[in-house]
Order: C-alpha cells, then sequence, then structure tokens
C-alpha cells in the first residue's frame, strides 16, 4: 500500500519540551561533591535535591523550568558518582534499598546501562525503571489509601504518598516523571515522542538514585507505624493459545527483519535504533524488553499514518501541558477529537484494527501496553507467544506500508506467511467473539452429557413411580418453540421438536458461530445486548457443569454404597430431567446465536422497543440464574426445576410469537 509519507521531522519533540528535556537541565554549570548527595554508607541526602526545586508565589505551584535548570548540577554529580562505582560497590550500597519495589534485580542491571554509551538501552531502562517504579508507589499508596490512581501523575501528586515520603521529595518526581510540565520522561518515551539520542544518560541516574532514596525514607516510616509494604502479584497473562496468532518468527526472518525497519515508510530515521534493538531482544529471548521497545514505535508508526491521512501533521509531535498528546486511544477511535470521521481505520483495515483493539483495548484480551508501562507484569518472565504476535504483527505492517521494499522481500516465503496471517486476523478478544467461543463451549457440555455413568436398572426399578415425572407440557412447549424458529435457520438444517439431538445443535451452533459479524465502533445498545447473552450462555454453561458434576458424584456415592434413600430418588429425578434440561438449553443456546447474528438490527429498534427486549432477556437471564441455583448440589430441587422451566418457556413462546426478536427484524429487512 503506498501513500505519500516522508521522514517529516528529525524530532518529535516540541521546542517546549525539547528544550525542557534536552537543554534545560545543562544550562547552569556547578560542582557538587560526592558527600553532598550521599553518605560513605550509601544515604541519601534529600535536602540537597530537594532545595534546588523552585515553587511560585503565592500559590506555591511547582516551577517546572527553572527546577529542572536547578538541579541539572546535581544530577550530573550523581551520575558520575554511580558511573565512579564498580559493580560490587553499587549492589553493597543500593540491593537492599531496591528490595521495596519488589524487582532489585532489574534495578541492579540499569547499573551496566549507565557505564555504557549505548542511548537504545538508556532509553529502555528509564521505561522499565518508571514502570517498576510506578507499581512500586501503588503498594505504599496502599498502605493508606484504597483505590490507587490510574495514572502515574495523580498517584505522585497524592496526599498518600506526601504522608509516606514528604510532599518536597514527591515534588522531585513530580519534576522528573510526574508532570506534562516537567521533564515528563515516563510518557514521552512511552508514547514514543523521544529518541535515544534525546534522553540524557544522567536522568537514569537519578532516578535510579532517587529510587534508592526512597527505600530508605520508606524504611523509616514503616519503623515509626510500624506497618508492612504488601506487594500485589503480577498479573499473569491467559490464553496464551489465543494469543499466538502468528507463525513463529525464525531466524531467516529476523535477519529480513532489519531491511524491513530501514526500508519502511513509517519508521522516523531517529527512531530505527529501538526497532533494531527490538528484534535483538526477540533473538535473545528478552521478550518483556522486545515488547517494550516495540509498543512506543508502533504507535509513532501508528502516528505518522494518522497525522497523514488526517491532514494533522502538527499532531506528530508532543503536545503543550495544555493539551493532550495524540496517543492510541485516539487513533483507534471512530472520530477525532472534532467529531470528524477518523480516517486511520479505513486505512488499515479490519483485521488490523481487530488484532490493535484486541492486544491493547479490549478488556479479556491481555491489553499489552496497560499492564507493561504500569508496571504490572513480571518482566522475567513475559510470555513468548505475545512477544512474537507483536513483533511479526509490526513487521507486516512495515512492510504493508514501504512503497520502496524490495520485491525479494516482499516475496519472502516467510514473509507471506506472516502478511497472510495478517491479512486474515479476526477478534478473539471482542465480547462477540467471546460470546460465540461461550456457546461452543457450553454445547460440548452439554454434548458430554452422554458420556456420563448411566443409572443403575436396579435404580430405575426402585424408584420407578416416585415422585412427579410428568415432563410433556415442557416438552410440548420446547417443540412449538422450536417450530417457531424453523424458518430462521439454514435450510439444510431441521430442527425436529423433542427429536433434535445435541449434535445437530451443535452442528447448527457451528455455522451460525461461522458468521462474519463486523465488531468495530459497536453501538452502546449492540454491546449491552451482547453482555446480557453472555450472561445467559455464561449460567447455562454453568448449569452443564453442575450436572455433571453431580451426576459423577452421585455415581461414586452410589458405587459405595453411601446414597440415601432419599439422594436415590432424587438422583433418579434428576437424570430423568436432564432430557428436558438439555432441550431448554440447546434451545437457549440456538436464541442467542440467532440473535448474536442479528445483532445490528437492534438498533433500529426504539427506545420503547429497546427497553421491552432488553427485559425480555433477562428474563430469560433471571430464568437461568435460578435454574443455576436450583441444580446446584446444594439445593438440587428437580421438580421445581421443571415447574421453572414450565413457565419461562411459555413467556418466551409468547415473545417470540410478537415478533419482536432481533431475528424477526433482519427477516422483514430483507
Amino acid at each position: 500500500m503506498e501513500m505519500c509519507l516522508t521522514d517529516p521531522v528529525p524530532t518529535c519533540l516540541s521546542s517546549t519540551v525539547h528544550y525542557m528535556v534536552c537543554e534545560a537541565g545543562f544550562e547552569k554549570k556547578a560542582n557538587h561533591a560526592n558527600n553532598s548527595v550521599v553518605s560513605d554508607s550509601g544515604e541519601i541526602y534529600w535536602r540537597t535535591i530537594t532545595e534546588h526545586i523552585y515553587y511560585e508565589e503565592p500559590d506555591q505551584t511547582l516551577e517546572y523550568v527553572k527546577s529542572v535548570r536547578s538541579v541539572g548540577p546535581v544530577c550530573e554529580s550523581i551520575h558520575l558518582y554511580l558511573q565512579s562505582l564498580i559493580k560490587e560497590q553499587f549492589e553493597d550500597q543500593f540491593v537492599v534499598w531496591f528490595q521495596w519495589t519488589n524487582c532489585s534485580e532489574i534495578f541492579l542491571e540499569m547499573f551496566d546501562t549507565i557505564k555504557g554509551p549505548d542511548a537504545t538501552a538508556v532509553a529502555l531502562s528509564l521505561m522499565k525503571l518508571t514502570s517498576c517504579l510506578e507499581r512500586a508507589l501503588g503498594n505504599v499508596f496502599l498502605l493508606i489509601g484504597k483505590d490507587c490512581p490510574f495514572l502515574l501523575r495523580d498517584l505522585v501528586a497524592s496526599k498518600e504518598l506526601a504522608t509516606v515520603f514528604g510532599r518536597s521529595v514527591m515534588d522531585v518526581l513530580r519534576v522528573f516523571i510526574g508532570s506534562p510540565d516537567g521533564l515528563n520522561l515516563r510518557n514521552i518515551l512511552w508514547h514514543g515522542f523521544a529518541s535515544p539520542q534525546e534522553i540524557p544518560m544522567k536522568y537514569l541516574s537519578v532516578l535510579l538514585f532517587l529510587t534508592a532514596g526512597l527505600g530508605q525514607l520508606l524504611k523509616n516510616y514503616l519503623l515509626q507505624t510500624q506497618s508492612t509494604l504488601i506487594h500485589r502479584p503480577c498479573i499473569s497473562f491467559t490464553h496464551l493459545e489465543e494469543l499466538h496468532v502468528f507463525p513463529d518468527l525464525n531466524h531467516n526472518l529476523l535477519l529480513l527483519a532489519e531491511k524491513i525497519v530501514i526500508k519502511s515508510d513509517i519508521v522516523l530515521r531517529t527512531m530505527v535504533p529501538f526497532w533494531i534493538s527490538a528484534v535483538a531482544s526477540f533473538q535473545q529471548s528478552r521478550y518483556a524488553d522486545c515488547v517494550i521497545l516495540l509498543l512506543p514505535q508502533l504507535e509513532t508508526g501508528l502516528r505518522l499514518l494518522f497525522t497523514t491521512v488526517n491532514k494533522c501533521p502538527s499532531r506528530l509531535m508532543t503536545a503543550e501541558s495544555s493539551s493532550l498528546y495524540t496517543t492510541f486511544d485516539e487513533m483507534l477511535a471512530k472520530q477525532l477529537n472534532n467529531e470528524e470521521a477518523n480516517k486511520l481505520p479505513s486505512l488499515l483495515g479490519e483485521s488490523t484494527m481487530e488484532f490493535l483493539w484486541d492486544f491493547l483495548n479490549h478488556q479479556e484480551g491481555p491489553r499489552v501496553r496497560d499492564h507493561l508501562s504500569h508496571g504490572e507484569c513480571d518482566l522475567n518472565d513475559f510470555p513468548r507467544e505475545i512477544a512474537n504476535s507483536m513483533l511479526a504483527f509490526s513487521l507486516t505492517l512495515l512492510c504493508r506500508f514501504s512503497k520502496d521494499a524490495d520485491v525479494t522481500i516482499k516475496e519472502h516465503i516467510a514473509l507471506t506467511s506472516l502478511m497472510a496471517s495478517a491479512n486474515c486476523y479476526c477478534s478473539q478478544f471482542h465480547p462477540i467473539p467471546r460470546l460465540k467461543k461461550q456457546v461452543l463451549n457450553c454445547i460440548k457440555s452439554i454434548n458430554s452429557w452422554s458420556d456420563l455413568p448411566p443409572v443403575p436398572e436396579e435404580y430405575v426399578h426402585e424408584t420407578a413411580g416416585s415422585g412427579k415425572e410428568d415432563d410433556t407440557p415442557c416438552l410440548c412447549v420446547i417443540a412449538d418453540i422450536f417450530s417457531q424458529l424453523q424458518p430462521y435457520l439454514p435450510q439444510d438444517l431441521k430442527l425436529l421438536g423433542t427429536s433434535i439431538n445435541n449434535l445437530l445443535t451443535e452442528k447448527l451452533l457451528t455455522e451460525l458461530c461461522s458468521k462474519h459479524l463486523h465488531i468495530l465502533f459497536c453501538p452502546r445498545s449492540v454491546l449491552e445486548t451482547v453482555v446480557v447473552l453472555h450472561q445467559i450462555s455464561t449460567q447455562c454453561h454453568q448449569v452443564s457443569c453442575q450436572v455433571i458434576s453431580t451426576c459423577q458424584t452421585r455415581h461414586h456415592q452410589w458405587t459405595n454404597k453411601s446414597l440415601r434413600s432419599r439422594q436415590r430418588h432424587n438422583y433418579t429425578r434428576m437424570r430423568r430431567s436432564m432430557a428436558f434440561l438439555s432441550l431448554v438449553l440447546q434451545l437457549i443456546l440456538i436464541m442467542i446465536m440467532l440473535e448474536l447474528i442479528s445483532i445490528h438490527t437492534v438498533c433500529e429498534k426504539n427506545a420503547s422497543e429497546y427497553q421491552q427486549y432488553l427485559k425480555f432477556l433477562k428474563l430469560i437471564l433471571q430464568y437461568t440464574e435460578n435454574l443455576t441455583t436450583y441444580t446446584s448440589q446444594e439445593k438440587n430441587k428437580w421438580d421445581e426445576t421443571a415447574q421453572l422451566t414450565q413457565k419461562a418457556l411459555l413467556k418466551m413462546r409468547t415473545f417470540l410469537g410478537k415478533q419482536l426478536m432481533l431475528v424477526h427484524l433482519a427477516h422483514q429487512r430483507t
């Protein structure tokens, strides 16, 4: 795909931000002896640092530019001091003061970075440091507060942290990482605005130093208050098999990656080192590092496309403090801030948008950016599957927007395989595909009922004639409802009332689930409806699991001859009830899928019709919730289950007869 893309700027930092980061802290020259900032034993003298923070009169708001200018020489002294240490000295002095972060080894590794000239490693270390520090500060916040702020800016400005560390100390952090008016090192790196050469190494040294200093202050606070710091556990990525959506990146393709990066029109020349380092990190099995480097550059590349296609080139730069940065949230939205249509989604296409939403935004997805940037992941145990998918996807995107790439590159067999995977990607974590998966899991569970151990023949004779056994009313209504639904099903699948079998239902549901539905930017009414349908499906699955568990438990008790007489009667009643219960659950699943494939017609209902429709769905939800209660091992109320089902089925049949379901509306329209 070709676009008129050029390398528009030598920097993505606005003039104000560039001055603050690259110049302000170097204007003032002064020497600070080592013993003015740290003792021989490693105690950090905070006052030497805090006295360089300036405030405006009369409201005492932070004066960021003046503070950065003043603290610059102190930063230089701290940097030179750390560089003068050998690793053993650094560890002896500071290792104990990093323990409060719960990832001491990450901070100790950063010492090697400040001893070397690799600018990319400095930026990577700063991104890791700020995310780990944010997580640690959140743990401290929870010593006093309840709901930890989501944004680092709000966290460092909180009264809770000021209580623990002191307001002047937290103001130092605000100058470095906690405000768009300050150096704002965390945001300009994580959002892909700063190139490797634009981040002074001394700021990494200072933040490493300050983190140790915070550990010293925290120790004093914990001793004074006799408190214990609790570390929140790291998140665990689930659904890893669903996240491995591209072929494994092999050696040949990784060798090709550098050429792809250099030829791509959406890689700024100043950012090339980040891309090369990301590929190298993957090769070295440093998967967290790979993704941390990739995410900001992916954002930068998409920002270049966004500003080009929407004709707003100025938004490629960092915004000033009075306005918001152009980030993933806006670039992946349907509309721009001025309510005009965002042209980037149509340029990228459905598959690309669905991948980005899956990996970055959907609540049930991995939300890679959020978890990494807020320090919620174990950086030493990051899944290869996610890194493989993120790097593979990024390479396909670079290749798509690369008009100068050699034909030999674009036609490389390994790359064409990646491109094919990218072009046919379908969302895994949007509520609609999650509902489809839930429905298929549920019918598989119901199908497994046939594999349950049978009721012993002598059992049947023993309990014959006991209890209420007439399920005919339920079966008749089920047959009526199936006949009403038949016109809306594929012609080759006939639902023959109560004689329907589970395998036929699974075939039908599989076919309905295979139908493509547009899921980008679903209206609120669509999402609300899908949520209720998902809740119904979840309850159906729970009922099926309970039936399976109870059958297995009761059969085991029977073989051990530990079932009492009443339990034997109840067990037999349950086994008889399973016939109609299976049909009811299948019926509900079929209704869910018929509604789902017609889901977008819900937007055609007026407010009154929509509320009436939601009320009907919630009636079914209430029935399935009651069913879950009645079929639990604690309740085991099978006669009541039949009565409950009879009432619910009659209401379903009545509503269906009014032709008010989405499948009816869709059928009428066609």
